[in-house]
């Protein structure tokens, strides 16, 4: 079977995004399918192209892991700004469709959104190839984006919105990678109820496993013998991770210098965090790694005696899985968890963390100095949380199941 993918991200970028369309991609190789993924030159999130690559006008072809990865021209910018982001979303639809032109027709056509314009790709791809579609929805666009103030609700909005349900309506399938993504498009398009499949994120077990932690990195960063809470991933205006600031502002205040902020990772409130860090004075409290490599994400949550998962607290985003909780669980790291419903349901229940008010410092700050003050118990907690995530949410079955919708759809047309 031939499979054409569209995904605005891809390795050596680092975000949700790229890990996962790689990740089954590289799966459904092995199992004899050819994948062909239509993407960017890879700059996210600083908007400056990797070294080794070029933003250029005309297609650049490579293989990885037996992957064709095509990358096409964009306007690249950094992932901040509303009107450069629009540019940059744009210029991928218009660059990837005229790289499909010469492309070979495949069997079926997937698309994954956000971002919202690559989501379109795959509808005209779908339609160019004439080929079956199946539309992968990891976040429910224009809604999130209103959601952190982004874009105010007006003409602009309404348009989106328009676009969100034709889009859905062009898909013969529908993949959401949580049951909340499922009931928000089921609710607005429930003609295409029983056409949608939940397939969660997961685990690589090869690369997440228990591992020591690591002197020299803790050292790097000035936190050896400190009690390290980390945040790690995309530091965006969902994340809301002011509150690490609120509550490192306290902690100083109760003079505990045995405990730090780790926040490991870059997005477009990287730069304000930090700065509002500064100008509260809590820079020994909060540390900053800025980007780092995919490969280096273990290293990190294995020097990390705790985790901070957190989004804002609107409804929204209660229906939001964050892919790194079965990293930091497959890690036995315990968890922090302050994002609600389903994704906090799968932590307790596999007693992998503890619940937190989001966007409440005095939550956060009561929850830290608890783990710190009782490490060993913290510990023998997270233990357990690693075998319920390898028996439930291991990426080898769940790209398998992913496999067998977009082969079932093939298979129809």
């Amino acid at each position: 079977m031939k499979i054409l993918f569209y995904c605005h991200y891809f390795p050596p970028e680092v975000n949700a995004p790229a890990t996962r369309t790689y990740q089954h991609a590289r799966r459904w190789v092995e199992a004899g399918h050819e994948v062909t993924v239509v993407t960017c030159a890879p700059n996210c999130p600083d908007g400056v192209v990797f070294d080794g690559y070029r933003n250029r006008f005309f297609r650049q072809v490579e293989t990885v892991d037996g992957i064709q990865v095509v990358r096409v021209w964009t306007y690249v910018a950094a992932n901040k700004g509303t009107l450069p982001r629009i540019a940059n979303y744009v210029s991928y639809q218009v660059s990837a469709l005229l790289a499909t032109l010469r492309l070979s027709r495949p069997d079926v056509v997937v698309a994954t959104s956000p971002q919202f314009f690559c989501g379109w790709a795959g509808v005209w791809a779908s339609r160019l190839k004439w080929r079956p579609f199946v539309l992968e929805i990891r976040d429910i666009w224009p809604e999130s984006i209103a959601a952190v103030g982004a874009m105010k609700k007006g003409i602009a909005t309404r348009f989106l919105e328009w676009l969100e349900l034709r889009m859905y309506r062009a898909a013969d399938r529908i993949v959401a990678v949580g049951t909340g993504y499922r009931d928000n498009v089921a609710r607005k398009v429930p003609e295409m109820a029983d056409k949608i499949s939940v397939i969660t994120n997961g685990v690589d077990a090869s690369s997440f496993h228990p591992q020591p932690r690591d002197d020299e990195f803790l050292n790097q960063y000035g936190l050896a013998g400190k009690f390290i809470c980390s945040y790690v991933g995309t530091i965006g205006m969902a994340h809301g991770l002011e509150v690490v600031i609120k509550a490192a502002k306290k902690l100083q205040a109760s003079q505990r210098d045995d405990i730090a902020f780790l926040i490991a990772g870059d997005g477009a409130h990287r730069e304000p965090l930090q700065a509002m860090a500064l100008e509260q004075g809590v820079e020994k409290q909060v540390v900053f790694t800025g980007r780092l490599p995919k490969e280096q994400m273990p290293k990190v949550l294995a020097s990390s005696n705790c985790c901070l998962v957190h989004l804002k607290g609107t409804e929204l985003f209660g229906t939001v899985i964050p892919s790194k909780i079965f990293e930091t669980m497959a890690m036995e790291r315990p968890i922090i968890m302050a994002v609600k419903g389903p994704a906090r349901e799968i932590v307790m229940e596999a007693g992998g963390g503890e619940p937190m008010i989001p966007d409440d410092e005095e939550d956060l700050l009561r929850i830290v100095i608890n783990m710190a003050d009782h490490p060993e118990g913290t510990a023998a907690k997270a233990k357990h949380a690693r075998q319920y995530v390898l028996e439930h949410f291991n990426r080898d079955r769940l790209a398998t199941e992913m496999r067998k919708v977009v082969e079932s759809v093939a298979n129809q047309s």
